[in-house]
């Protein structure tokens, strides 16, 4: 049975234009005009293009004595509700967690997706037990991507020289490392200053992590996989002074992308100042949301491919559970939505 989707504008890697598109057994076999076929779909006023990818979700993710609210389920019916068909979400591994052993949870949490998944794996401390993990989850698991969290400073954080271990076993390995740039210890001082100085609402949240916190982290870790000779995948790349990194990296040849979240391409810093706490703190995430001027840096990228895709981050949490920081920022589970939105 053929099915035609007549009307709509087709959309691809570089073009949109009106046009049908002809399915015959869930393949596209044909895309034209005046295209016939057994079911007629009427597209019109919609888009026609093939169902994204979000490369960078946390669903049912165990963070800051919570859970994030969407699990496999809910999270990839939103995806799909969104034009979005298939998600990458992150296997994370507690302190002295064996990475097969952590990637069998998110195996069992995953049975009850609605659409097509694949996992990162994440490095959260390091041993010989993470050193020959790598490897296997690599051959069995067909995992090559492993992401470093460079804040969350006594939780998810990695320090450089662990790091640098990490970076040079992928090289090896033939993977990629992912990180999450901010300077951790900075932005534990900085929290710890704002709060003795009464600075506690959502408001604090943007202003314990700058721009220059990211900025630097992002320099730090292109210049160690460069030491290490392994690609590098900067997660939620929100400010200039990181795009500017990215940018000047991948001049140089350097094998380095940037990867932008809708959230921080469409809303900004003023979010955080709302008078209605509630409606601040569902929009506290890391990095913070930015000022226009890091917007319009992350869109030129875009147009000229110094940053590479667009993602969530996709990390909801309740408004009950964000007022868990109540007179507290730094317990605002951080995380945002997005996954129906994105596309």
């Amino acid at each position: 049975m053929t099915t035609v989707i007549k009307n709509g504008t087709v959309v691809t890697h570089d073009l949109a234009y009106e046009a049908d598109v002809l399915i015959d057994g869930g393949r596209i076999v044909e895309i034209g005009d005046g295209l016939k076929g057994d079911e007629q779909l009427d597209a019109t006023g919609c888009y026609v293009m093939p169902g994204g990818i979000d490369p960078h979700t946390h669903l049912e993710m165990p963070f800051m004595g919570t859970y994030s609210s969407d699990d496999f389920e809910s999270g990839t019916r939103a995806a799909l509700s969104g034009g979005t068909t298939m998600v990458v979400d992150f296997a994370l591994p507690s302190p002295g967690q064996g990475l097969h052993d952590a990637l069998a949870m998110w195996h069992n949490k995953s049975t009850r997706a609605n659409c097509d998944y694949s996992y990162h794996m994440a490095v959260t401390w390091w041993g010989e037990q993470v050193f020959n993990e790598m490897a296997t989850v690599i051959e069995r698991e067909g995992i090559t991507t492993f992401k470093h969290f460079m804040a969350y400073k006594g939780a998810l954080m990695v320090n450089d020289d662990e790091m640098y271990a990490s970076f040079r076993r992928l090289a090896e390995l033939g993977g990629i490392a992912l990180v999450h740039a901010e300077n951790g210890d900075v932005v534990a001082e900085l929290q710890a200053r704002l709060m003795a100085e009464g600075n506690t609402g959502p408001e604090a949240h943007a202003y314990s992590r700058p721009a220059q916190v990211e900025g630097e982290a992002t320099n730090r870790a292109i210049m160690i996989a460069d030491m290490a000779g392994v690609p590098l995948y900067v997660v939620h790349t929100s400010c200039e002074e990181a795009h500017e990194a990215i940018r000047r990296a991948r001049q140089q040849g350097k094998r380095v992308w940037g990867e932008p979240l809708i959230q921080h391409l469409t809303l900004d810093e003023s979010e955080y100042f709302n008078a209605d706490w509630d409606h601040a703190a569902r929009r506290v995430m890391s990095p913070p949301f930015r000022n226009r001027k890091h917007q319009d840096s992350l869109w030129a990228g875009l147009q000229s491919g110094s940053l590479s895709v667009v993602a969530t981050d996709h990390c909801a949490f309740t408004t009950e559970q964000k007022r868990y920081g109540v007179g507290d920022f730094t317990k605002i589970p951080n995380g945002t939505g997005g996954l129906e939105d994105r596309m």
